[in-house]
């Protein structure tokens, strides 16, 4: 099914840490003097609420551009003063310059790959004619964009391996231009389709559905509402004047759209989605010969947006559709549906619900292939075309695994594997044999047998068990002086699993404690412990995320005053509702891109496709109540607040900057203490995806050393610091 929609040489001896403290003392800092407007005031339902920086909503007027610029300067400035910071860059480029490889991707008889030699702003797509042929460049985005802000991926191939559909990213925002290339040629087409977003492309015959918005006004680029995204049909070497409408609405604006196709082309799928709760789901017949029609020609597989139920491929033996669904199983299961008889009374198990939630399911060579989650992480198992003859696949060790998908004809496939200290092998698999052999494991920059994890189980507020995994050196000493960071996310139904960052090695290399926590919100235990999270069940979150830092302190992994939390995204909003919910829990906080202003977050960009996650303030009193109650930027009060460095950009077209902007606004007019509360706004760069290596170098050397100075510990390196 082809997806419309929708991350050695050893240095370690001489490094340790101090606990000395740095070489001056804490002072309040002078932050830019902020306008406050008294007159925006809004009336929730009886409810007054003032939001005196709300012009720093309009984050292209000149006024927001100025006040960011002085903000800017008081962080750099504070950074710059970071006698360790420049070590911090140095080591961090040490450890990421190490050759990356993605799984390759098989177009007819080529193999595509993404590779970096290792501090290349944007990896390189190279292509070879065979698997065993010489690598040649594709596309170099850091050719196509010297600066290296634009992002360039696969979207996908025609069924006759002849044409190859690209999606071009700039600054980090989320539109997409689409262009296509000839795979006969290896030259790019005339073709361009623009204002695509959130989109894949799903070919049939000489052309590919994709969904795209209206252009938007001039300026409303970033921070305007996305409306009326439509499903359109393009038709190679037209102009996209000429696409042909396939889908639309014209009663409802607020909805995501998109279509996907059979291996075969005989089927096209489309749903339709309010947001981030459940979608509908539709099914079209192409063998017809004819394309849909926005009339009403597309049978309904499933209607209403409460559950997730999503045809993942059509079988051409038995004629039916596999199908994934939470329908009676909030685990998911796999069903076999006939396209003559799609009512859900109709489906019959393919692959049951299990006790472990089933993630996702592919086909390759005839065989399926379905990812569980036990615990956070990954299980597979294989099975005939029917569902039967199950057997687990052997996986490297613990940690988190994907691919296996191929076409029916497909012999071999790939899938990857990465754990905390695994930044990613690859592995040939053999649909014949069974078998795995290496095909790629990067040279590190330190020994992953040095550390070790951990995962434990902690009792939050109201007895729920939650599972966290801590990373550390071996043979660390549990006696409460350990620099530790506590990440989580809680929230999407997006499970945390196992996952590489060489910006954590900065810290366990120096002694340090990753804690990364599964809060409810996610879809670690399935819909239950996501609906567990949602709405005005998010306290729920907050809480989990407060027991576990309370347990690593009682547990002696560290002490609140070398502790920080962290979060970005959903996130975000879970440091900032817990920072000024508990401000004494944690000695710093970095909450990043989040969304803080509950209470208008659904009038930006993506927003409104986040309410039934989280509700809306217009909505009802109760919605209101509840959000109001925990809103980050709404609950800041006087208060000693731990050192606070909230991160952003200005091309954030997801969770908009103003957020971010708003939030650290009143954060510095409410500290009573003196630790400093910042705000690091980066510029040409968006929600977090497609950043080059040099910004992100930049981005994580400010962050550790902001880290280590204000827990109070000093990290040392071979170089011996600035």
């Amino acid at each position: 099914m082809q997806k419309a929609l929708p991350v050695a040489v050893l240095l370690l001896a001489a490094c340790g840490t101090s606990t000395a403290p740095t070489d001056k003392p804490m002072q309040k800092i002078a932050y830019p003097e902020t306008r406050k407007d008294t007159t925006v005031v809004d009336d929730y339902f009886g409810t007054k609420v003032a939001d005196p920086y709300r012009w720093l909503e309009n984050d292209t007027s000149a006024e927001t551009a100025d006040w960011v610029k002085r903000e800017n300067a008081v962080t750099n400035a504070y950074l710059a003063d970071i006698p360790f910071r420049d070590a911090i860059a140095k080591r961090y480029e040490e450890l990421f310059n190490f050759p990356k490889t993605g799984a390759p991707s098989k177009v007819g008889d080529l193999f595509f790959t993404n590779r970096n030699s290792g501090l290349q702003n944007q990896s390189v797509i190279y292509v070879r004619h065979g698997l065993e042929g010489t690598d040649t460049v594709f596309i170099d985005p850091n050719v196509v964009d010297p600066k290296g802000t634009t992002s360039i991926g696969l979207m996908g191939s025609s069924k006759d391996d002849r044409y190859m559909a690209v999606s071009i990213q700039k600054a980090g925002s989320d539109w997409q231009d689409i262009t296509l290339w000839d795979l006969k040629t290896m030259k790019p087409m005339a073709d361009t389709l623009l204002w695509a977003k959130f989109s894949g492309v799903a070919w049939f015959k000489d052309g590919f559905f994709y969904s795209r918005y209206p252009e938007p006004k001039k300026g409303m680029e970033l921070s305007g509402a996305n409306q009326w995204q439509r499903v359109y049909y393009h038709k190679l070497g037209d102009p996209q004047a000429k696409d042909v409408l396939v889908w639309a609405s014209d009663t409802e604006p607020n909805l995501y759209v998109g279509v996907s196709t059979t291996e075969g082309e005989e089927f096209a799928s489309l749903y339709i989605s309010t947001g981030t709760d459940g979608f509908e789901q539709y099914f079209y017949d192409l063998r017809k010969g004819v394309l849909p029609t926005p009339a009403t020609q597309w049978t309904p597989l499933q209607r209403g947006f409460d559950h997730k139920t999503s045809i993942m491929a059509f079988e051409p033996k038995s004629g039916k559709f596999l199908v994934m669904t939470d329908v009676n199983a909030p685990n998911y299961r796999l069903v076999g549906v006939d396209p003559a008889h799609p009512d859900s009374a109709n489906w019959k198990d393919v692959i049951p619900q299990k006790k472990d939630l089933l993630e996702g399911v592919v086909t390759g060579g005839g065989n399926l292939f379905a990812s569980y989650l036990k615990d956070a992480t990954t299980r597979i198992y294989r099975y005939a075309a029917d569902g039967t003859g199950e057997q687990e696949i052997a996986l490297p060790g613990i940690g988190t695994a994907g691919g296996f998908g191929g076409l029916r004809e497909d012999t071999n496939s790939f899938y990857s594997f990465t754990s905390f200290t695994d930044p990613g092998s690859i592995y040939k698999y053999d649909y014949a044999t069974g078998k795995s052999d290496l095909y790629f494991r990067p040279e590190l920059k330190f020994d992953p047998e040095q550390f070790t994890t951990e995962q434990e189980f902690y009792t939050s507020k109201d007895g729920t068990k939650v599972p966290m995994f801590i990373v550390h050196k071996k043979g660390l000493a549990k006696d409460g002086k350990n620099p530790a960071l506590l990440y989580a996310y809680g929230g999407f139904n997006i499970s945390l699993s196992p996952s590489f960052s060489t910006s954590r090695m900065i810290l366990l290399e120096q002694g340090g404690v990753f804690a990364m926590a599964n809060l409810r919100g996610g879809g670690e235990y399935g819909e239950e412990w996501h609906k567990a999270g949602m709405k005005e069940k998010k306290q729920n979150v907050f809480d989990d995320f407060i027991a576990a830092a309370e347990y690593l302190v009682a547990q002696k992994w560290t002490s609140k005053d070398r502790l920080a939390i962290e979060g970005g995204s959903n996130g975000g909003l879970l440091v900032g509702a817990v920072m000024t919910q508990r401000p004494d829990l944690c000695a710093v906080a970095f909450p990043a891109v989040g969304v803080m202003d509950m209470l208008r977050f659904q009038k930006f960009t993506a927003g409104f496709g986040w309410t039934p996650e989280y509700g809306s303030a217009d909505n009802s009193k109760e919605e209101f109540d509840y959000l109001y109650a925990y809103s980050p930027l709404h609950n800041i009060k006087p208060a000693n607040y731990p050192a606070t460095m909230v991160m952003t950009a200005d091309h954030d077209d997801r969770v908009v900057p103003a957020h971010s902007f708003k939030f650290i606004s009143t954060l510095q007019a409410d500290q009573e203490g003196d630790a400093p509360v910042l705000i690091r706004v980066e510029t040409n760069a968006g929600h977090g995806a497609g950043k080059p290596t040099s910004m992100v170098v930049s981005e994580q050397a400010d962050k550790w050393a902001f880290f280590f100075k204000n827990t109070g510990v000093v990290p040392k390196y071979p170089q011996g610091g600035k």
